[in-house]
């Protein structure tokens, strides 16, 4: 990460933190206690910024100066509430469509998401407060710049966010390998839809799975593996758009 985007000391952090700067990630010192550590936790837990406690020694890495024990990396995006972008998709008359990131860490699959998601049309892409990419340079440059313009939502839970989606509308087909999964060319994603993708290694969280509305297999001619998450993300979007506009 570049140190351009990195930010220091115990006044510097709670006062940016504060004053709604896009902090993607605080890193507090471990072992460190008193005043300073219960204010760094109260602060990212209220702005709901997740928080790792690490050796000394990493931040000495991280940074050159007097870190006080707290160092602070900055977004290169300004996180956006779905809360505000899904009323609005419908207002404007459009279908939305959102992508949900469960433990996609990769920065670089995370990036190739985004890119996919800004070509197919997709209104904002979710991730959740711990267990995610950093939207850094490397994501940046993975994206070929679309995580500058995509809505990028980060939410504390997956979990209710689902069921708010639901409440409001929108389906959740999520993509998986299970006895229950439909080929995806049988789904039906031309209605509003939030296409769920889990991480590389362990997929989509079971019970997140038992909550989607549908839950989807993309076919292959071989008994290889599975697609690469941010491959089988590209797949299922472009599924989408070619649904909702009649592409043959």
């Amino acid at each position: 990460m570049s140190d351009t985007n990195l930010i220091y000391g115990h006044h510097p952090v709670t006062e940016a933190i504060r004053a709604g700067k896009a902090v993607e990630k605080v890193y507090f010192q471990q072992g460190e206690r008193g005043e300073v550590e219960k204010e760094i936790r109260h602060l990212t837990k209220e702005y709901g910024i997740p928080l790792q406690v690490v050796p000394k020694e990493k931040l000495n890495k991280m940074v050159r100066g007097q870190h006080q024990g707290v160092v602070a990396y900055l977004s290169l995006v300004s996180y956006q509430n779905l809360e505000d972008i899904l009323p609005f998709v419908f207002e404007q008359g459009e279908i939305p469509l959102l992508v949900m990131l469960d433990g996609v860490t990769d920065v670089r699959n995370f990036g190739a998401i985004v890119r996919s998601a800004e070509c197919a049309g997709a209104h904002a892409v979710i991730v959740p407060q711990s267990g995610s990419a950093l939207a850094n340079e490397e994501a940046m440059k993975a994206s070929a710049g679309a995580l500058a313009r995509m809505r990028v939502c980060r939410v504390r839970s997956l979990f209710s966010t689902l069921e708010w989606l639901q409440e409001c509308g929108v389906q959740v087909v999520a993509t998986a390998l299970t006895g229950k999964s439909v080929p995806l060319f049988e789904a039906d994603l031309s209605g509003p839809t939030a296409i769920l993708m889990g991480s590389e290694g362990e997929g989509v969280h079971p019970k997140l799975l038992k909550m989607s509305d549908a839950v989807v297999k993309i076919p292959q001619a071989t008994d290889f593996d599975s697609y690469n998450v941010s491959v089988a993300a590209g797949i299922v979007l472009y599924e989408a758009l070619r649904q909702r506009h009649n592409i043959a």
